[in-house]
């Protein structure tokens, strides 16, 4: 692939005539960049699509292209892609319900709003994979006589419809009320009773690595359980039954069920496997009584959860906050607190919780203020992206902290130019300060030549508008493809030397 005519295709300043030059002599890879670019005409789009019929899906998905442009026999895939999208002409979709590749059948059982004669075509179709595919999608009628469907796999894709009944998804989860299913995907290939050897030696083997079937269809109806109990649609009353399963992550599955009683939250808080107690404090359904016992859990990976409660009490944040790794993020519970409740925390003794409220971007000047005068680097890491801070008081933080805060205050809106073009020559190659710099929106031309000094900030700052013409066309020669991709994206690469390029040679 041209890298200068990748570049181009998603330049916003190209002029329309070298676009259409583009298209003309477009490879696959430049016609798919080209699919994606925003305001292409209906002229551009029959171009791109004649010159490279693969780019036609992405364009029907984008609403580009119209009924009149596409054909079954023609386009295939973007007749698929305009039925998906729910704008194809319902013969079309009779037409591919009887199409000889079950492929195409598998694509169209996907589609939504399809009519009632295609969706009893598709229910009784002759390849598993396309009912199983239905059995995703279908509407509650025809889920539900799925439900009973004598394939285990299509049993266990109905369990994934959110659009199944309640009845059908306990049903499911139970087996209760239901005939014994009489097929699976294990045993339609192998003579039970069978188990998939973990180093098992085919190397055209499509079977998944637990697959098992003594006849009662076993990986599959253990999938089939893991959906339904993933799936929303599915009665809590039915999922709190396996809230003792033997397997640690069918009960963490329940564990993250909303709507769970109080008792059965009581029960998971004190699981043996921390991966239930995880899903549980993830859970919106938990007390205070609950969240209060797992915020003294001995597993970070619970605590961090917790932290992360909607409807964590600010008191509990104390207990957690000098334990679990937030960094620049805003907790729900940060984030709803009072301005007095946020003032109290800023006054914390304790730098753990400082550092937390100092994420919030909406602090009053005179908190603000406090923080940014901290003395703790975590709390001026977080702080330092507030756009509230003057010029005055960034280079403060640069001055008393240097290149621990530098990228946090490079990332702040209101950084002066003059301070990023003072980091950027300062900071040695291989900080993460110098990419901040180069993608800043405010960064002068002299940051941004610094930073093309720096391999990991190169390609970032050869796309940015405010670096000199003269270094961008230059940046077009450049040793490295994606640099020079960058540049030639450059909304300010002048329109000779787009000219130039695009009207050189083909781009393949």
């Amino acid at each position: 692939m041209n890298a200068v005519s990748a570049g181009l295709a998603a330049n916003p300043s190209l002029p329309a005539e070298l676009l259409d030059r583009l298209i003309e002599t477009a490879d696959d890879e430049i016609a798919w960049r080209l699919a994606h670019r925003p305001g292409l005409t209906p002229a551009q789009v029959t171009a791109l699509v004649t010159r490279c019929p693969g780019t036609a899906v992405p364009l029907a998905y984008e609403g580009l292209l119209s009924e009149d442009q596409v054909g079954p026999a023609v386009l295939p895939d973007a007749v698929l892609a305009l039925l998906d999208t729910g704008v194809g002409p319902t013969r079309w979709a009779r037409r591919f319900a009887a199409h000889a590749d079950p492929r195409c059948r598998v694509k169209l059982a996907a589609c939504p709003g399809l009519p009632p004669d295609v969706l009893e075509a598709l229910l009784d179709d002759s390849d598993t994979e396309v009912v199983v595919e239905l059995a995703l999608w279908a509407p509650a009628d025809i889920a539900a006589r799925l439900a009973r469907h004598p394939h285990a796999d299509v049993r266990s894709a109905v369990a994934e419809n959110e659009a199944a009944s309640p009845e059908v998804l306990r049903a499911l989860l139970t087996g209760q009320g239901l005939p014994p299913a009489r097929h699976c995907s294990v045993c339609d290939r192998e003579p039970i009773p069978f188990v998939h050897a973990a180093d098992c030696p085919r190397t055209n083997c499509e079977l998944p690595p637990d697959a098992a079937c003594d006849g009662t269809h076993r990986s599959t109806v253990s999938r089939m359980r893991e959906r339904a109990l993933r799936n929303p649609a599915v009665p809590v009353d039915a999922a709190v039954r396996f809230a003792d399963d033997p397997v640690w992550w069918i009960r963490a599955l329940v564990a993250e069920r909303p709507g769970l009683p109080p008792e059965v939250c009581r029960r998971l808080a004190e699981d043996s496997s921390s991966g239930v107690r995880s899903a549980l404090s993830r859970n919106p359904a938990i007390g205070e009584d609950v969240m209060g016992a797992l915020a003294t859990d001995t597993d970070p990976s619970v605590r961090g959860e917790l932290a992360h409660h909607p409807r964590l009490p600010l008191d509990l944040l104390g207990r957690l906050a000098g334990r679990i790794k937030a960094g620049s993020t805003v907790l729900p519970c940060v984030a709803r607190a009072s301005l007095s409740d946020a003032a109290r925390l800023a006054a914390s003794p304790d730098p753990a919780v400082r550092m937390l409220v100092a994420a919030r971007r909406d602090l009053p000047s005179g908190v603000r203020d406090m923080l940014a005068a901290d003395r703790d680097a975590k709390v001026l890491k977080n702080i330092a992206p507030h756009p509230g801070l003057d010029g005055t008081q960034l280079r403060g933080l640069v001055e008393r902290h240097g290149e621990r805060v530098a990228a946090q205050v490079a990332a702040n809106p209101g950084v002066p130019p003059g301070l990023l073009e003072d980091l950027a020559g300062r900071l040695p190659r291989g900080r993460r300060a110098l990419r901040v710099i180069a993608q800043h929106p405010e960064a002068p031309a002299g940051a941004l030549e610094a930073c093309l000094a720096d391999q990991r900030a190169r390609f970032v700052a050869a796309r940015h508008p405010r670096l000199r013409v003269r270094t961008i066309v230059g940046l077009l020669a450049d040793d490295d493809p994606e640099v020079v991709e960058a540049a030639a994206s450059n909304p300010s690469l002048p329109v000779e030397e787009m000219k130039r390029y695009a009207e050189a040679s083909p781009t393949g």
